[in-house]
């Protein structure tokens, strides 16, 4: 289970869309490790897939640098906060905050979806028409 685990969440992350969220869950929901075990775990396992990831996008000239220093440093603000706060929320309290974020960051995806491949399909098939 540890195995298809890492591979997948792996290449989830690779392509950007953010393994954590697949692997804290499994962490936490089928190997019963508590969610800031799971978390912390999640961002060792972060740093050598996000170095793949980055070898290739910058051998495929992907990555904007400048922007990416500047979201790097305040990254690294960010994470210093989070995890300072984190360690303060009671496990139950920080598992529903982060299937609160689950929650709103498919909402999101549903809605991008709908925008990108109905709507504007039936906007372009108007046009067609017309």
């Amino acid at each position: 289970m540890e195995i298809i685990a890492g591979i997948i969440s792996g290449a989830i992350a690779s392509w950007g869309m953010g393994g954590g969220a697949f692997l804290i869950t499994i962490l936490s929901n089928f190997f019963n490790i508590d969610q800031h075990v799971a978390q912390a775990t999640n961002l060792i396992f972060f740093i050598p897939t996000a170095l793949c990831s980055v070898i290739i996008n910058a051998k495929n000239k992907n990555i904007k640098y400048k922007l990416s220093i500047q979201i790097i440093i305040f990254g690294i603000i960010g994470a210093i906060i989070g995890a300072l706060l984190s360690n303060k929320l009671e496990k139950n309290i920080l598992r529903k905050i982060f299937g609160m974020m689950l929650i709103i960051i498919a909402m999101i995806e549903i809605y991008n979806f709908y925008k990108m491949y109905i709507k504007d399909k039936n906007r372009h098939n108007k046009i067609k028409q017309q």
